[in-house]
């Protein structure tokens, strides 16, 4: 079945720019075809947003779509060719286990890239067979739908695709195909891998690319690669300081996991903290605590600056002074960062304008959720439900006198107190991708039992709801020691 192509009923409207850089960033692979896919998720919305019939994406000709079986309309998949540190080891990288699709043109002038993610082997694929089991394809379309519920840039799921074949790792399990929407997928690793392996005209190339697909007023700068530099750096800044905000932690902060849009990427061996602690680690294969939640500011500024270094050839022709361009912009990465930061606690709570203490009161609060281990995300439902006698930070013996600094601060705003909350509830989620229940809708998901994801799915598609259905998933686990994520490779 594979070579088909789906008829354009079903609103394809697929373009592929990406081919027209030169061939070494790229190597056309088709996907490799599955025994009997079965569509096992959807995501309507986004296929309307999309421009897709979503009504119609359903059947067993869609299923073969999603899984590799057939190509949509103007589909000319490729591989991405890529660099990468990985925990700061250099490496040739590269799509191994997904396949892009085109991009698809939107009913609103976007252009979104559609790709299939562990669609078989590619040459990039080294050892690996290019496949995954259905948990973490359903585990990366719960997360990323609910970060970007949470308003945090994100990649997007439009369906997984059951692939009725084994996938083995430890044990036989359920293969299963992920389609990953994103504003696209020109990565840090990109650069590195144009300035390890490329020449000046094909580095410039990408450049120009980019900054055409992301950030066309940059073309009008007197520097514009230095432009294009300072809004990479002001979009990820951005980012990490609202992942900071919501309590999430990334894993495995890789330069090739750095879009140059500012869209979170690779939901592997991610997860979102319980109890406040700087150190939190959750990847099994973070065993020195690189990419802990209180490390990733400092990993970013650490990865911009790499980005940064593949820029050079075309920031100045001397190298002193394009290096001075440089340094100047990722000088700037962890002021933007800590004003992006401050701007988002601020919110958190309830605070408008910016006072000289507010963020002693904040790191007050933060450290005295540490001492006594507090959850994260309930501190601040609390203070936002105006419960917060009931949260653990109130059992820290400075919390009364912290919470009198605070209804100072915000009553010096003129707020009333129900202002306050209303403010609160458009920042302070009731609910999150708690990592037990995460695992609790997986396991059912994989016996067959799809009700507890879709449960799930629901709960979290309006995280600022406060509903009472968000009441019993916002519990903290009874016990999160021990928990690990992984890579589900």
């Amino acid at each position: 079945m594979n070579n088909k192509t789906a008829a354009n009923e079903y609103g394809w409207n697929l373009y592929s720019s990406y081919t027209q850089l030169p061939e070494v960033f790229f190597a056309r692979v088709k996907p490799e075809p599955v025994r009997s896919p079965k569509l096992v998720v959807f995501n309507t919305a986004l296929a309307k947003e999309m421009g897709l019939n979503a009504d119609a994406l359903r059947g067993e000709t869609d299923a073969a779509v999603f899984a590799g079986n057939a190509l949509p309309e103007g589909a000319d998949p490729i591989a991405q060719s890529y660099a990468g540190h990985q925990f700061g080891h250099f490496t040739m990288l590269g799509d191994g286990r997904a396949l892009l699709l085109g991009e698809q043109m939107t009913p609103d002038g976007r252009r979104l890239d559609v790709q299939l993610k562990r669609s078989g082997k590619t040459p990039s694929s080294r050892r690996d067979d290019g496949r995954a089991h259905l948990a973490p394809m359903l585990r990366e379309y719960l997360i990323s739908e609910a970060m970007h519920a949470l308003g945090i840039p994100t990649t997007r799921s439009l369906a997984v695709a059951a692939t009725g074949e084994a996938v083995y790792r430890q044990k036989a399990e359920t293969g299963a195909v992920l389609t990953r929407v994103a504003s696209s997928h020109i990565r840090v690793g990109t650069f590195q891998f144009a300035a390890q392996w490329g020449d000046a005209a094909k580095l410039k190339a990408l450049a120009d690319y980019t900054i055409a697909r992301h950030m066309p007023d940059a073309a009008g700068a007197a520097n514009p690669y230095g432009a294009l530099l300072k809004e990479v750096i002001r979009r990820q800044a951005a980012l990490v300081a609202q992942w900071q905000c919501a309590g999430f932690i990334h894993g495995v902060m890789n330069t090739d996991n750095v879009t140059i849009s500012g869209e979170t990427i690779d939901y592997g061996p991610c997860a979102f903290m319980d109890a406040y602690d700087p150190a939190t680690v959750f990847s099994s294969i973070d065993r020195e605590g690189r990419y802990a939640y209180g490390n990733q500011p400092r990993i970013a500024g650490w990865n911009l600056a790499r980005f940064a270094e593949t820029l050079l050839p075309l920031l100045h022709e001397d190298e002193s002074k394009a290096t001075a361009i440089a340094q100047e912009a990722v000088n700037a990465f962890p002021v933007i960062y800590r004003d992006k930061w401050l701007e988002g606690m601020r919110r958190k709570l309830g605070l408008a304008g910016a006072q000289p203490d507010d963020e002693v009161l904040i790191s007050d609060l933060l450290e005295m959720m540490n001492a006594v281990r507090a959850d994260y995300t309930n501190t601040f439902r609390a203070l936002t439900l105006g419960t917060d006698e009931e949260t653990e930070a109130a059992s820290h013996a400075a919390f009364a006198s912290w919470r009198a600094r605070w209804q100072a601060r915000w009553r010096t705003q003129g707020t009333s107190a129900a202002a306050l909350h209303k403010r609160m509830r458009a920042a302070n989620p009731s609910v999150i991708p708690r990592n037990h229940r995460v695992e609790e809708a997986l396991s059912a998901a994989t016996d067959g039992d799809y009700s507890p994801f879709y449960s799930l799915m629901n709960a979290l598609a309006d995280p600022y709801a406060y509903t009472k259905e968000q009441e019993a998933l916002a519990e903290k686990p009874p016990s999160a020691q021990g928990y690990q994520t992984f890579c589900g490779t």
